[in-house]
């Protein structure tokens, strides 16, 4: 009686992702591994809001870069693309920013957890930013009230600090901009 080995996950490519329909889904690639995201949630999208305005604010005010939100690709490699819900990329890398995405590592990504992805965000998204070298990854959790900074560390994040409402947070990135979680969390 011989065995049928279990047939190998089709991987696709960055090709066949630009091939999927515009079904106003939200799709990601990971390591060939197509995966959906159902629609972030009122107070999701109002965090993610309010946490990029500030970014975006210090970033523009100080030249230091471009801030960017979901969805827009973030291109890691010929079978990876993520789509974070917000990133950082420096004055001067920002020849990464191309018309059909972010071609690279931004220098931070910025994830808020929703209850469908907060596993995948901490899991292998996590593990995703660090293999292609993302130096700073934060991870917002709405419920909690938290922001995580890690930091890259020899391809690995180190946790820098966790932030809660009632103490600004004072990331490594932005030494000179305080973040005030009442603000984020209102």
């Amino acid at each position: 009686m011989s065995s049928v080995p279990a047939p190998e996950p089709i991987r696709l490519t960055c090709d066949d992702y630009r091939g999927l329909p515009d079904d106003g889904r939200r799709y990601e690639l990971f390591e060939g591994e197509l995966q959906a995201t159902p629609s972030p949630t009122t107070r999701h999208q109002r965090v993610c809001r309010d946490l990029e305005c500030l970014l975006h604010s210090h970033v523009r005010a100080h030249g230091l870069g471009e801030v960017l939100h979901a969805p827009i690709d973030v291109i890691l490699d010929r079978a990876t693309i993520v789509q974070p819900d917000i990133l950082f990329v420096a004055a001067a890398r920002l020849a990464i920013i191309k018309e059909r995405g972010i071609e690279g590592p931004p220098d931070l990504v910025v994830e808020i957890l929703s209850e469908s992805t907060a596993d995948r965000d901490r899991g292998v998204k996590q593990q995703l930013y660090a293999r292609y070298g993302v130096a700073h990854y934060w991870i917002v959790d709405a419920a909690a009230q938290t922001l995580a900074e890690y930091q890259l560390e020899e391809r690995a994040y180190r946790l820098r600090g966790t932030y809660g409402v009632g103490q600004p947070a004072r990331p490594a990135l932005f030494s000179d901009l305080p973040i005030d979680l009442n603000e984020i969390f209102h």
